[in-house]
């Protein structure tokens, strides 16, 4: 947390700790918060952790690479890259993986972002401004089909098509897209129906922050550089906010947590299960009432085995 006018809350703070900490190195450990954030998490570990531990953190964030630049700790040190680089650490160097998926609440609320439909602002949605397209930049060529993909995808939103082609009709008309209360608008005028209380672009907005960042897939590579990097007896903790990404962390857990047999070699001895899960954690009513945001999060662990990968 931060004593920044724009400030976050941090999800299960105590909750992930706790649990990345019962490692079977614990306090003495080496450790990763693939997601730094506004540091919640890794100030906390790093007030429970030995002279000997360490800690390593990840974000494409330069605004959370210069939060990070404020804790003056020798065991402590950040990279400015995307958490799928995980990977490339030394195999069974880290004894927990710490992922916190969500966005941070100083990213949503600051409207030069673009990330929210509340704010007037550039429809960027950039984790790392640095490099690669805007949003605007993206919808300013992408055809119906590619845009319905995106947002039926990642939005789960059953109006993609009818949203595709407001978007391309009026990048026709008037020009594309470029702040984010015309895409709102926009949205807003095609969904006709949406559940009570969610405004008709959260879907929308979802679903491109989602690829815009390769949110997705990111994960995926994270989770499987998780299962070289961490050493017998790791721990690995996942906080999710939506169910694209608690399924991709759940389907992943469940297929490295039993036994397989290849069945198309007789005799062959099965391969050992490469991790053991540990259950779910959801936020609990005081938190929600604290920190509404809170309300959709699930965290899945799980321990490394001694079978080595």
């Amino acid at each position: 947390m931060t004593d920044n006018v724009l400030t976050h809350t941090t999800v299960l703070l105590n909750e992930a700790v706790d649990e990345l900490l019962q490692a079977s190195a614990g306090a003495d450990g080496a450790y990763v918060d693939a997601t730094f954030g506004r540091g919640g998490h890794s100030r906390l570990i790093l007030s429970r952790l030995s002279a000997r531990g360490r800690l390593l953190a990840f974000d494409k964030d330069l605004e959370a690479i210069e939060e990070a630049g404020r804790i003056e700790d020798a065991r402590f040190s950040i990279r400015h890259e995307g958490f799928s680089h995980l990977g490339e650490l030394p195999a069974g160097s880290v004894d927990g993986v710490l992922m916190d998926l969500g966005i941070s609440s100083p990213q949503i609320d600051s409207p030069e972002r673009g990330f929210s439909f509340r704010f007037e602002g550039p429809l960027d949605m950039r984790m790392d401004t640095t490099r690669g397209q805007s949003v605007a930049e993206w919808l300013a060529t992408a055809e119906v089909d590619q845009i319905t993909e995106v947002v039926r995808d990642y939005g789960e939103e059953r109006f993609a098509i009818q949203i595709a082609k407001a978007l391309v009709a009026r990048r026709q008309e008037r020009g594309p897209i470029t702040s984010t209360s015309d895409l709102a608008q926009l949205v807003a005028g095609t969904v006709k129906t949406r559940e009570p209380g969610q405004n008709p672009a959260t879907r929308t907005f979802q679903a491109f922050r989602i690829f815009i960042n390769a949110e997705l897939e990111e994960l995926e590579q994270a989770l499987e550089g998780c299962l070289r990097v961490l050493a017998p007896g790791g721990r690995l903790v996942v906080i999710s906010f939506h169910s694209l990404e608690d399924r991709i962390v759940k389907q992943f857990m469940a297929r490295h947590s039993k036994e397989v047999v290849d069945r198309r070699v007789p005799f062959a001895e099965p391969v050992k299960m490469r991790l053991k899960t540990h259950g779910r954690v959801r936020p609990s009513e005081s938190e929600v009432l604290g920190n509404p945001r809170s309300r959709s999060a699930i965290m899945r662990m799980a321990e490394r085995t001694e079978v080595p990968a």
